[in-house]
C-alpha cells in the first residue's frame, strides 16, 4: 500500500470515528444524530506568593514573572489576574468521631472563631460533621450565626471517615459552585471507616477546584498521631492549602488571619495545555516565580478531561499502521523473490 493510500484511509478512519461510536453508543444509525465533542479546556491555577523573610504575601507581580509548566512542558499564560477580597465558598468539615471525643470542644471553638474571623457578608459557608457517616448539618449560608446552634449540638462517637467527608463535599458541593472554593479540616487527619480512598478523595478535590486547609487536634492534649498528621499535609499542599497544629485555641488568630489573607490575596493564571489529549490522566503543575526569596504555592495538578473518542481514534491509527507495516514487508518479501 502507498503512503497516500494510507493517509487516505486514515482519514476515512477518523472521519468515521463520531459516527460510529454515535451508533455504538445509541444502537441506531440515525442522520440526525449530533457529532460529539469535546471542547479544549482553559486549566485555572490560584497561586499564592510568600516573602520569605516575612511571611507576606507578594502581590505586586506581573505575568511575565511566571514561568508555567505542565508536565515538564512550558506552558504558555493566556489570562493574569492578581485577585483580592472575592468572596469565598466555604466547607466547613469538622471530626465527630470517637477519637477526638475529648478534643470536640476544641474543634466547636475553632469552627465558632473561623466563621467570625475568617466569614464576611459576601462569603458562604456549610457546615459537615462526619464520623462513621457524613452529615450535612446547614447547607449555604452567608449568615455565620446560623451554623452557631449546629455546632453546639455536635457530640463525639462512632469510627473516622474523614476521605468520604472531604469526597462528598467536593463532589456533590463543590462541583456545582465558581470561584474561590476551600474546605477547612478540623480533624486529627485519621481516618478508618471511609469507602473512599485517599487517592479517589484527593482526585475529587482535584475535579472540584477546592482549595483544603486544616487544622489539626494531634497537639491539642496528649499523643499524636504521625500517620493522621501526614494525611492532613498531603491533602493540604496537593490542593494548594496548608495544615496548622495549634497548641491551644490561643494559637488561632495567626492561622485564621494567613488563611483569610491567602484565600482573598492571590494570582489567577490561566493557560490552555499544550497537551491536547483528552486521557483522564494527571497532568503535574509546576510554577516558578522570578523573584528573590519568595515561596509559591498552588495545587501540584489535576485530572484531564476524559473524551473515549481519543483512545479510539489513536487505536484504529495503531491498526492502521501495522496493517501498513504488514503490507510493507510483504512487498519487500516478493521483490526479494
Amino acid at each position: 500500500m502507498s503512503p497516500d493510500k494510507l493517509l487516505i484511509r486514515l482519514l476515512i478512519v477518523l472521519f468515521l470515528t463520531p459516527v460510529l461510536l454515535a451508533q455504538a453508543g445509541n444502537g441506531t444509525g440515525d442522520d440526525s444524530l449530533e457529532p460529539f465533542r469535546v471542547e479544549v479546556e482553559a486549566v485555572n491555577v490560584l497561586v499564592a506568593v510568600h516573602d520569605k523573610k516575612t511571611g507576606r504575601f507578594v502581590t505586586n507581580l506581573s505575568p511575565q514573572h511566571f514561568i508555567v509548566k505542565e508536565d515538564g512542558r512550558h506552558q504558555r499564560i493566556t489570562n493574569f489576574a492578581p485577585q483580592t477580597n472575592l468572596p469565598l465558598t466555604i466547607a466547613i468539615c469538622v471530626d465527630a468521631s470517637a477519637s477526638v471525643r475529648l478534643k470536640l470542644g476544641f474543634e466547636k471553638e475553632v469552627a465558632t472563631d473561623f466563621l467570625f474571623d475568617v466569614m464576611r457578608p459576601t462569603d458562604k459557608a456549610l457546615l459537615v460533621e462526619f464520623d462513621t457517616g457524613v452529615t450535612l448539618l446547614h447547607d449555604f449560608t452567608s449568615n455565620p450565626n446560623a451554623l452557631l446552634a449546629e455546632i453546639d449540638n455536635l457530640r463525639a462517637g462512632g469510627g473516622t471517615s474523614l476521605y468520604d467527608a472531604i469526597y462528598l463535599i467536593s463532589e456533590q458541593k463543590m462541583l456545582q459552585e465558581y470561584g474561590r472554593k476551600t474546605i477547612l479540616v478540623l480533624s486529627d487527619g485519621s481516618d478508618l471507616t471511609s469507602v473512599h480512598s485517599f487517592e479517589e478523595t484527593l482526585r475529587m478535590a482535584y475535579l472540584a477546584e477546592s482549595t483544603i486547609y486544616a487544622i489539626s487536634t494531634t497537639r491539642f492534649g496528649a499523643g499524636e498521631d504521625a500517620r493522621g498528621d501526614d494525611a492532613l499535609e498531603k491533602l493540604t499542599e496537593s490542593t494548594g492549602g496548608t495544615v496548622f497544629f495549634p497548641h491551644s485555641s490561643n494559637n488561632l488568630a495567626e492561622a485564621f488571619k494567613t488563611i483569610d489573607t491567602e484565600l482573598r490575596s492571590q494570582y489567577n493564571l490561566t493557560y490552555v495545555p499544550t497537551n491536547r489529549k483528552k486521557d483522564g490522566t494527571f497532568r503535574k503543575i509546576e510554577i516558578e516565580v522570578k523573584a528573590d526569596d519568595v515561596r509559591v504555592r498552588h495545587r501540584v495538578g489535576y485530572y484531564a478531561p476524559y473524551d473515549p473518542m481519543d483512545k479510539w481514534k489513536q487505536r484504529a491509527l495503531e491498526r492502521e499502521q501495522r496493517r501498513f507495516e504488514e503490507e510493507q514487508e510483504k512487498a519487500q518479501e516478493k521483490g526479494k523473490k
